[in-house]
């Protein structure tokens, strides 16, 4: 969608011609805030926008409350945020549990897949960069359903804190974009995603919280922290994490994340333990077996690197059943990733492992006959 500037004394949001259309036929608008400075900014900058051009429409906040892995001041500082600008504050949550609840239960799922042969290699639990489920389960849909039950039947503008600056994938960003998952053909219910200041750098950001004399999140304003999201984010830099670390409330959580991290053989972030950012945090027990988990994790790593990458996993896995050659290894990889991490696996012979590609295969043939 094409974009076009407003233009204010000091804070100009981007806008389209599509949200202006909603604007003025005053759609509701929901802003999405995490308590982090993107989402304050982008609050009130909206807010004043909206008021300028007559916006009459309801407005809320709306947080995604992510469990123990949030700051202990997140969820006030969206309270205070709201309080400033006199919106009511619906925060939801992913009723499954928190983010925490969702890398253990992943973890156990993966292993249990590993286990079955039901994929080529151990899957890692944690979030990554180009796989954030805790993004899309934890925040996107949660938020979503709540607006479509709220405001059924409306076309709803759905406010995001992010900048261009933040990232090049941002950077790439529309300023607006229909949000399918917005969509109900039943009642017509359809939304707009608003990236309103897509185009800020951080100076405004903290300037216009500054001006407003808002009291922001004790992570940047306590610790110095860069960002707020989870205390622990797979995105933060190492300086983050320790200063998440340094708040007590967080260290029972980064305790159990060090543990996730032993258990799985899988280091939070792909180049980086998040056992090393604070071990004085950790106890001797913690400390040793985090250096034992390391080595496992080259062992396993080592292991798995033998498997080619015609046997490695593809949309549409498995594909063909591989040679007896191929079999024997993927038997004999199996076994050293079981016994270095602990796992009761299945298939550990080359006969055994080629039975289970044919059983496979033969579920996936029936599954899609059955869908047709």
């Amino acid at each position: 969608m094409q974009s076009l500037l407003f233009d204010s004394e000091d804070y100009g949001v981007a806008v389209s011609p599509e949200i202006n259309e909603a604007i003025e036929a005053n759609a509701p608008v929901a802003l999405g805030v995490s308590g982090g400075k993107d989402s304050c900014a982008m609050a009130f900058a909206v807010d004043d926008h909206l008021n300028e051009v007559g916006h009459h429409g309801q407005r809320i906040l709306i947080h995604a409350d992510l469990g123990a892995v949030e700051w202990s001041d997140s969820l006030p500082t969206c309270q205070r945020l709201a309080d400033a600008l006199g919106h009511e504050l619906v925060v939801v949550q992913r009723r499954a549990g928190g983010m925490m609840e969702r890398w253990q239960g992943r973890w156990a799922a993966n292993v249990k897949r590993y286990e079955n042969l039901e994929c080529v290699k151990l899957i890692l639990p944690w979030s990554t960069p180009s796989m954030r489920f805790c993004t899309s389960e934890l925040k996107v849909a949660p938020i979503t359903s709540a607006l479509k039950k709220r405001f059924g039947g409306a076309t709803i503008i759905n406010g995001i804190g992010i900048r261009a600056e933040e990232s090049k994938s941002r950077a790439k960003r529309p300023v607006s974009q229909a949000n399918k998952r917005l969509f109900r053909k039943t009642d017509q219910t359809s939304g707009l995603d608003w990236n309103p200041i897509l185009h800020w750098k951080t100076e405004n950001v903290f300037r216009i919280c500054e001006e407003r004399g808002f009291l922001m999140h004790e992570a940047y304003r306590k610790y110095g922290s860069s960002r707020v999201s989870c205390s622990f984010c797979m995105l933060a830099t190492l300086s983050d994490h320790r200063a998440a670390a340094a708040h007590e409330d967080n260290q029972d959580v980064y305790r159990e994340m060090v543990d996730l991290e032993i258990r799985s053989t899988f280091s939070f972030q792909s180049d980086r333990w998040l056992g090393d950012a604070r071990d004085d945090l950790l106890s001797s027990n913690q400390r040793l077996a985090l250096e034992e988990a390391k080595l496992k994790a080259e062992r396993r790593q080592f292991a798995e690197s033998k498997i080619g990458k015609e046997l490695c996993y593809e949309k549409g896995w498995p594909k063909f059943v591989p040679s007896e050659e191929a079999c024997e290894l993927i038997a004999a990889v199996r076994f050293q990733v079981g016994q270095t991490c602990g796992l009761k696996c299945n298939y550990l012979t080359g006969r055994s492992v080629q039975e289970r590609y044919r059983e496979l295969i033969q579920m996936k043939e029936t599954k899609d006959a059955k869908s047709v």
